[in-house]
């Protein structure tokens, strides 16, 4: 049998057709059950264990060109697109070579919850945070979308750039606490902390807004913007994105700077008022 994990007969276009479990409450991970020559995609340093039978190959991009379609430029192409999103240009195809059925598993870097989305079942695309993408079937593409609209372009921070995954297998991405399901009507509207989005359907649009005045923004402690979420689709929301984490804990260590992210409004003005200037 060939050690290339390419070689598996797959039609263009058309994902690996896994099995999966995901296991735990609070600190999941994800048991992807492949069949001989079946291959799942993921970020590095995302595996946990594997089967002696599935192997490990590191491919330039998002391992969605199987190299008959798209060339060198197509591999060139998908690994520019993970670039921008502030990813690694390599992710790592594990690919079952055996006999029978073999696992690997995979876990989220932070507490929360993996979403498991078939694309096919939400019109083939699914927009989520640049960071949350943890693992998908061979044959899904990892691209970005970008935020279009003037208030979010200008302002949008975790919101500007976005992962776009597309096709029409299984993906797998990671959200911060508690997960939330909205679906939203055609014209419906739902405002969202730009931190806690988690995921989106594609025919959901995206903008930014104001909070409502300037005590709001000096003295509730919320953000100067939130996210305006519009129908017809579907809307994930995360209670806890890694970026409020992370401020809570340096917060926690005595860290001066504290928490310059989303949540933020008075940056170094709040510094000078609560003393630590």
């Amino acid at each position: 049998m060939s050690t290339n994990p390419w070689h598996h007969a797959r039609q263009a276009g058309v994902a690996d057709d896994i099995d999966f479990d995901i296991r735990g409450q609070d600190l999941q991970m994800v048991e992807i059950e492949l069949d001989p020559g079946e291959s799942a995609v993921a970020e590095a340093r995302a595996m946990v264990w594997k089967d002696a039978s599935v192997v490990m190959t590191t491919v330039f991009g998002d391992g969605s060109d199987s190299g008959a379609e798209g060339g060198f430029m197509g591999k060139l192409l998908g690994a520019g697109k993970r670039l921008i999103t502030g990813e690694s240009l390599f992710t790592t195809v594990f690919t079952h070579q055996g006999q029978g059925k073999a696992r690997v598993a995979f876990a989220a870097p932070t507490p929360g919850t993996i979403l498991p989305i078939k694309l096919s079942e939400v019109g083939g695309t699914l927009i989520c945070q640049k960071d949350s993408f943890l693992a998908a079937a061979r044959g899904v593409q990892l691209g970005i979308a970008f935020q279009r609209k003037v208030m979010t372009g200008l302002f949008g921070g975790e919101g500007f750039i976005m992962q776009r995954l597309s096709g029409d297998g299984w993906v797998f991405v990671q959200m911060g606490g508690t997960l939330i399901e909205r679906e939203l009507g055609p014209g419906e509207e739902l405002h969202v902390d730009t931190g806690c989005i988690a995921a989106f359907t594609a025919g959901v649009d995206m903008d930014l807004q104001t909070v409502g005045g300037v005590k709001s923004m000096l003295f509730a402690g919320e953000g100067v913007f939130f996210a305006r979420l519009r129908g017809p689709g579907k809307v994930w929301i995360q209670s806890l994105p890694f970026s409020r984490l992370a401020a809570r804990m340096l917060a926690a260590a005595g860290n001066a700077g504290g928490n310059r992210g989303e949540g933020s409004v008075l940056g170094g003005l709040g510094d000078i008022i609560m003393g630590n200037e």
